[in-house]
């Protein structure tokens, strides 16, 4: 079955309307029909395919599942951990978000105590901001302060919350300074890539 269309078009004339306002911001990196802004100060761009698991379980089968995966999870509320094309994001005390490169082999086998592993590689896609204005094009529709750490994380970098960009919830992990990953579920991408381009066309000057 084809899939859904995400492309989010300003109407007919916008453009020209818009002619002598401000410079035009472009739309590019194509998902499907639909395309991210680029901007001068706050680049966006689509993540690379990659695998997606949720797992949960208690304290032993986390460590087994971290050494079958090649990364630790991490114990510490709201911190991600990231190494040599894996990352494991934090979401609750028995919950995990894993993130790895398409070829590397992970399936869980290797995890004997009661748990569960759910892959959601199709479910979700990734959309990468960084740049000096990226967290002010995140904050028009994030109300999380992006210059705090998320929970008791010990400092602002490699830290991960559940939030809501406008009415979407997404998983926003912030890597390191000026620099975030967002995960959206695919049936919200066109409504937060529309809400981007807005964003990055109405609320960030051009410098």
């Amino acid at each position: 079955m084809a899939e859904q269309s995400l492309d989010r078009r300003p109407p007919a004339g916008f453009e020209a309307q818009q002619a002598g306002q401000r410079p035009a911001v472009q739309r590019r990196h194509v998902f499907g029909a639909a395309a991210l802004p680029t901007h001068p100060r706050a680049t966006l761009t689509f993540a690379p395919p990659m695998q997606r698991w949720i797992f949960r379980g208690g304290a032993e089968a986390a460590r087994q599942c971290g050494a079958a995966f090649g990364l630790d999870l991490p114990q510490t509320a709201c911190h991600a951990s990231n190494s040599q094309g894996r990352a494991a994001l934090w979401l609750g005390p028995d919950e995990w978000l894993l993130l790895c490169s398409p070829d590397i082999k992970f399936g869980g086998s290797e995890v004997t105590p009661a748990h569960s592993l759910v892959d959601v590689s199709h479910r979700q896609l990734g959309i990468e901001t960084s740049g000096p204005a990226a967290a002010t094009l995140l904050n028009t529709h994030v109300g999380l302060d992006l210059d705090s750490p998320f929970g008791p994380a010990p400092d602002a970098q490699n830290t991960c919350t559940r939030t809501l960009f406008a009415k979407a919830e997404i998983v926003l992990w912030r890597k390191a300074q000026g620099e975030y990953h967002m995960e959206v579920s695919r049936s919200y991408a066109g409504y937060v890539v529309g809400l981007l381009a807005e964003a990055a066309r109405d609320c960030l000057p051009i410098q």
